[in-house]
């Protein structure tokens, strides 16, 4: 089971926020079988980039650049704002808010900020739930736990096949590579709490 020094380190957090989400990420985990050293430590590396350490659960730009964006369901006039990203691992997008409520049963997209409020420090413990759990349902959604499998953690993460899977995991999450270093670095600052 998933240890708040395991969590506090692998994300990059203060003890205060990995102690508010503990619970919740232990329950995603379990839910979403995050379950082995290296998924575990992959899946938290990159949720505590998206986070910023855990504390925000949404995102500081207004979402006004996704407006208009129909490859993330963006139809209708306001929907930038009204979905832009939330929760551990920032769900953006009407189309991405749908496919979450149907997998988790919460309606979000008529409640946006169930997904989260802001930062850690303003959430609920509804929200704190929900953030962990969005996040947890990405990554599954996206079959991150098989690329996590790919991924040797008593190799360097920095070269070879761990790093050309570790992009793969951070494209899937990102689209991109934003913020690669960073997300490297939280992978290593948790790697001996999961060896």
């Amino acid at each position: 089971m998933l240890t708040l020094r395991q969590l506090k380190e692998a994300t990059c957090s203060k003890s205060a926020y990995a102690s508010q989400f503990l619970p919740y990420v232990i329950s995603t985990c379990d839910k979403f079988s995050i379950n082995t050293p290296s998924r575990m430590l992959n899946f938290l590396a990159q949720v505590g980039h998206e986070s910023g350490g855990l504390f925000y659960t949404e995102e500081l730009a207004s979402g006004s650049a996704y407006e208009g964006r129909k490859d993330l369901g963006n139809t209708q006039k306001g929907d930038g704002v009204r979905f832009k990203g939330r929760g551990l691992i920032q769900i953006t997008g009407r189309a991405n808010y749908k496919a979450v409520s149907l997998a988790l049963g919460t309606d979000f997209v008529a409640n946006p900020t169930f997904l989260g409020g802001k930062n850690v420090t303003k959430c609920n413990a509804i929200q704190l739930k929900n953030a962990a759990e969005s996040a947890g349902w990405f990554w599954n959604s996206r079959n991150l736990n098989a690329l996590a499998d790919q991924i040797d953690i008593t190799k360097n993460i920095d070269t070879g096949n761990n790093l050309v899977i570790f992009k793969k995991i951070t494209k899937a999450i990102n689209g991109g590579y934003n913020g690669l270093p960073d997300r490297l670095n939280r992978y290593k600052s948790g790697l001996q709490y999961f060896l």
